[in-house]
This record gives C-alpha cells, sequence and structure tokens, in this order.
C-alpha cells in the first residue's frame, strides 16, 4: 500500500492506494506531463478547466490502446484461423494421397 502526497492545480491532499508509493509517483510525474502540455497548447486559466483537459486527453490515449489493443487480438485470431486452416487442407490433402 503506497501512499502520495499530491500538489497540483492550487489544490494538496494525500491519497493511500493499494499500488506502492513508486507507481504512484510515477503516475503523479505522467499526470504533471499531461498538464504542462495544456499549458503549452490551452488557453485555460481556470485549475478545474486544466483538470477536466488532463482527463479527455487521458482517456482519450487509454481509449486508443484499448482499441488497439481490439485490433491486435482480432489480428491475432485471424491469423491464427488461417494456421488452422492451412493445417487441415495439408492433412486433408495427405489423407487423399493415402486413399
Amino acid at each position: 500500500m503506497g501512499t502520495l502526497q499530491i500538489d497540483i492545480l492550487g489544490t494538496t491532499f494525500t491519497i493511500n492506494a493499494k499500488e506502492d508509493s513508486d507507481y504512484l509517483n510515477q503516475l503523479l510525474i505522467y499526470y504533471k506531463q499531461i498538464l504542462k502540455q495544456i499549458d503549452l497548447y490551452a488557453e485555460t486559466q481556470e485549475p478545474i478547466q486544466t483538470a477536466i483537459l488532463a482527463g479527455i486527453m487521458l482517456c482519450d490515449e487509454l481509449y486508443k490502446e484499448k482499441l488497439n489493443l481490439l485490433k491486435l487480438k482480432k489480428q491475432i485470431s485471424t491469423e491464427q484461423l488461417e494456421k488452422f486452416e492451412k493445417t487441415t487442407l495439408q492433412m486433408i490433402q495427405k489423407i487423399d494421397k493415402v486413399l
């Protein structure tokens, strides 16, 4: 169980989570990188708007990764099916030769 002290966008608080503190710190560092990107490109002055934009960016990233994973799973399934079909055809050909 880990603890993380958060001081972002004018708000300070501490959280406890199942993950270890090092992992939580890495998440916080990543989140701060997202906030810096927003500061560079968005013209928002309100912390709540910045936090919402960061959440949307992270959801976008997660959703794209999920879509990529689904595509990969489908690709693997298609490749496996093609392999099974090829193997089956080869077995049928061998049986035909023997008969």
